[in-house]
């Protein structure tokens, strides 16, 4: 007779037990006996794969180990069953899906009377892990001190009362989880990494004359620092929520504001937007766009033109401290430079970027002169 065992789970509390019953009924759970080695892994961002290990007893011959889940998110395709020991005489022979249920059974053969440590593996739903970060800035906003967490959050249905949960790029730990719990662990703190204010004003999203605007305008202000052995570590940060406050000066801190960061690996800086400013004033004119270098068809019509302009961007610095502007200039097509009075970083073929450094109440002005190329009438 072929000896069925049911691994059930109901809120995906697995289970093994003996049930000496004909191999084509469906069975119940009546025991359930203490959950072995749990591991919820995190390392994939799209899915949380659960790991149990458990110890099957099992007859000579076929047993069929039944499977069932309700209640909770599982990916039927990736369900899998591995044989731990002894994986000499104990092998999975193959497995079915019983149409219309939650539900699949694994046929296992032993060669002898056995006990049989198994891992099953699967992926769930609605649990899942994320990183998050804390910075409190000094006063002059010239450094900061810098947390990392691991928020772990369990809707999945499941309550797991003794779980290794293992995330990217933090240690693994062991606590348990019940379902409808966040739990949020420290992960590293760093004290006084060197901070940068930094203003950023891009031509293509920003008016080029804020006294014509109507309402204020504010230039995204944002704080970077390198992710470096001696400032943010070197470790390669994840993708989560940044929140910074700032040192009053009486022992608390106020909010500064908050930012989502993409990853960032090591030696990269990490950028926090916190909001707009309207310490710096950017105001920028095109003086100048001439076509030159006609060319016309036979019948006198242009065919194509280059064109000979000049931009200039006044910046002000209207704070009692130095500061520090991102200046973007975007030049379309196909362009040469024929004057520039400031250096510049070309981040695409079409995109510049200059660092303009202010000192206290003053003033800097770019001048750009260049000349576009083939242009098509």
């Amino acid at each position: 007779m072929t000896r069925r065992i049911s691994i059930t789970a109901p809120a995906l509390l697995l289970a093994a037990i003996f049930l000496a019953v004909p191999a084509l009924a469906r069975t119940k759970m009546t025991a359930l006996p203490e959950r072995g080695r749990c591991v919820i892994r995190m390392d994939n961002p799209a899915a949380t794969l659960i790991q149990e290990d458990r110890v099957l007893t099992l007859q000579k011959g076929k047993n069929n180990v039944d499977f069932s889940w309700n209640g909770v998110a599982v990916d039927p395709d990736s369900i899998r069953l591995e044989i731990l020991s002894p994986k000499a005489s104990v092998r999975l022979i193959s497995v079915s899906y019983p149409p219309n249920e939650n539900a699949l059974v694994w046929y296992v053969w032993s060669d002898a009377p056995a006990e049989a440590r198994v891992r099953i593996a699967y992926l769930m739903a609605g649990i899942d892990g994320l990183a998050a970060y804390k910075g409190v800035l000094n006063e002059k906003e010239t450094g900061m001190d810098f947390s990392s967490f691991l928020v772990v959050r369990n809707f999945s249905g499941e309550d797991f009362a003794k779980a290794r949960v293992v995330l990217p790029g933090a240690p693994a730990f062991e606590r348990p989880i019940g379902h409808e719990e966040t739990v949020r662990r420290l992960v590293a703190e760093k004290a006084s990494v060197p901070v940068v204010k930094v203003w950023t004003f891009d031509a293509a999203l920003l008016p080029w004359d804020p006294e014509k605007e109507s309402g204020n305008v504010g230039i995204p202000v944002s704080y970077r620092a390198e992710n470096t052995g001696a400032a943010l570590g070197g470790t390669p940060l994840q993708p989560g929520k940044v929140r910074l406050f700032q040192a009053d000066g009486k022992g608390g801190t106020v909010f500064v504001g908050e930012d989502s960061t993409d990853f960032v690996p090591a030696g990269k800086p990490l950028s926090v937007t916190t909001g707009q400013s309207r310490d710096i004033v950017v105001t920028q004119r095109k003086m100048k766009e001439d076509r030159i270098n006609i060319r016309r068809n036979s019948g006198g019509g242009v065919v194509l033109y280059d064109t000979d302009e000049v931009i200039t961007a006044k910046v002000e610095n209207f704070k009692d401290a130095p500061a520090v502007l991102t200046l973007i200039q975007h030049i379309p097509g196909q362009w040469d430079m024929e004057e520039c009075n400031m250096d510049y970083v070309k981040k695409d073929s079409e995109t510049l970027e200059f660092t303009v450094r202010l000192a206290p109440r003053s003033k800097k002005e770019l001048s750009m002169h260049y000349h576009r190329r083939n242009i098509r009438d």
